[in-house]
């Protein structure tokens, strides 16, 4: 009866629209009240769960991110991609997967990259002839790819509901394969997609111009060497490096560029406080239900099911696959992470899965979830920023959706594609 107060509560008032933290946060006290045990019990496992050290990276890694966007350095590593590879067929297509590679490498956020690489890129698309929906659709996609690439705040999260116990570093260099080769498949679904419709491709702008590109974007890519050299190589954590983030965004900003004001300063400092808020909100909340899912023993009962169903461990994940990708259509992706971990971590485990290759798995499948509606944050952001509606990008969507989704079949099934580049720091 535990089990239907705390689910069915949960579920019910995700139905009524309550929003997650609320969901979670009610759910628990319900169910805390029907086991007799004190409310207390609630507010000191919320308070532990926000109680953690390697979360103040998260404000940090976004308040960088925000002062980037600001700062002009967005604007000069999509030139730099333009030059790079707009000369392919659709062009611009080709230069929006880039660009958003290389910004993600700085902001770790999906939705900052859709936000920032979306509004410069998805105008010019529109101008050039691209029909609105390709540029959307091109957009939203290519921003999951901030997820799987340092510095992911996911990343992060992940570790902190798998009990801190996994390498925040290993899991930052396990998504760089991972992440490269979903830009790759993306490349060319945008090629293919461009080719039978037509799109154009951009004059390349000769060897003398890329290079003064990549000299003005240097300084942000440099960045990208910094947290993720310093990070692997033990120089500082990841915490560590989420400040030192945010002093170089600063200095870049206001000294080399000189494009960031008063005004551009405090709106991100108030968007960093913002978007921090709800997310220790949701990680509290997430805590005490993560709390009484072990108390109940949830996680061994999932086990002895999923077992009684197949000892297989390909079709083991292949269920979870299935799980986490209905759980993104309705679930935002932090919740989903912080709820999902403490319960599929020690199933995955118990069928031999390695901990740094599930949570490469798992953010990937939830970063596609971010462009599956009801709740798909990403792509209302593209779609806003595109000025189309979601009915419009999701006639669209599935040539660039079907390569994500071949990209996480072949990251689940092909261990090495995560585990090779930590293995070699080892």
């Amino acid at each position: 009866m535990a089990y239907t107060v705390l689910f069915g509560t949960f579920v019910a008032l995700m139905a009524f629209g309550v929003p997650i933290a609320f969901c979670l946060g009610i759910a628990s006290l319900a169910t805390v009240l029907y086991l007799g045990l004190p409310p207390i019990v609630v507010f000191q496992q919320m308070n532990s769960g926000m109680s953690v050290f390697a979360m103040m990276a998260i404000p940090f890694f976004i308040f960088a991110g925000d002062l980037m966007v600001r700062g002009g350095i967005a604007d000069r590593l999509i030139r730099f991609a333009a030059g790079l590879v707009g000369h392919l067929r659709g062009g611009l297509g080709q230069v929006n997967i880039v660009a958003s590679t290389l910004f993600g490498g700085i902001s770790g956020s999906a939705v900052a990259d859709a936000s920032a690489v979306g509004g410069l890129m998805i105008p010019q698309m529109a101008a050039r002839g691209y029909d609105r929906s390709y540029a959307v659709n091109v957009t939203v996609n290519a921003a999951i790819i901030a997820l799987m690439i340092p510095p992911s705040h996911n990343m992060i999260l992940y570790s902190i509901a798998a009990g801190g116990n996994v390498s925040v570093a290993d899991l930052f260099t396990a998504g760089v394969v991972p992440g490269l080769l979903l830009a790759g498949a993306l490349m060319v679904t945008a090629y293919i997609v461009a080719r039978r419709r037509g799109y154009p491709s951009e004059p390349f702008p000769g060897f003398s111009r890329l290079g003064y590109y990549l000299l003005a974007s240097f300084p942000g890519l440099l960045l990208i060497g910094i947290i993720f050299g310093g990070v692997r190589s033990g120089i500082f954590t990841a915490t560590e490096s989420s400040c030192i983030a945010v002093f170089y965004a600063l200095l870049v900003a206001l000294f080399v560029y000189r494009e960031l004001d008063w005004r551009g300063f405090v709106e991100a400092v108030l968007g960093a406080v913002r978007t921090t808020a709800m997310v220790l909100l949701v990680i509290g909340a997430a805590a005490s239900f993560s709390w009484l899912m072990s108390f109940l023993q949830v996680q061994q009962v999932l086990v002895s099911v999923i077992g009684a169903v197949s000892d297989n461990p390909i079709i083991v994940l292949l269920l979870i696959n299935i799980v986490l990708l209905m759980l993104g259509t309705f679930m935002d992706m932090a919740p989903l992470v912080i709820i999902s971990t403490p319960v599929l971590l020690p199933v995955a485990k118990a069928f031999g899965v390695d901990p740094v290759h599930f949570g490469v798995v798992m953010i990937l499948n939830a970063g596609i979830g971010l462009n599956t509606p009801p709740v798909g944050t990403v792509l209302f952001v593209g779609c806003a920023v595109g000025g189309i509606t979601i009915r419009e990008a999701m006639r669209t969507i599935w040539p660039f959706f079907g390569a994500s989704v071949a990209v996480l079949l072949l990251v689940t099934y092909i261990p090495g594609l995560s585990l090779w580049l930590p293995s070699l720091f080892k």
